[in-house]
């Protein structure tokens, strides 16, 4: 995938993203899931419903994480 626009994509897959950047599943409490990684000081939150999750919300977390848009692309091709 050629880096372009973010776009909506299904939390599962959101998740996968964070895993190979050594976020963990920490919790699931109703519809929010809470990943956690050391070094980094506050939780990301993934909403599972709706499934797809907003642009929005995935720049946070991306902010959160510290992922740059390149990253952010070359975990999506290898999801």
């Amino acid at each position: 995938m050629t880096q372009g626009k973010i776009v909506s994509i299904h939390y599962k897959k959101l998740i996968k993203i964070f895993e190979l950047e050594g976020f963990k599943v920490r919790r699931q409490k109703g519809d929010h899931i809470s990943m956690t990684k050391s070094g980094i000081r506050r939780p990301l939150v993934i909403k599972t419903s709706p499934r797809l999750v907003p642009v929005a919300h995935i720049r946070t977390n991306l902010t959160t994480a510290g992922i740059g848009r390149e990253r952010y692309f070359e975990l999506l091709d290898k999801v």
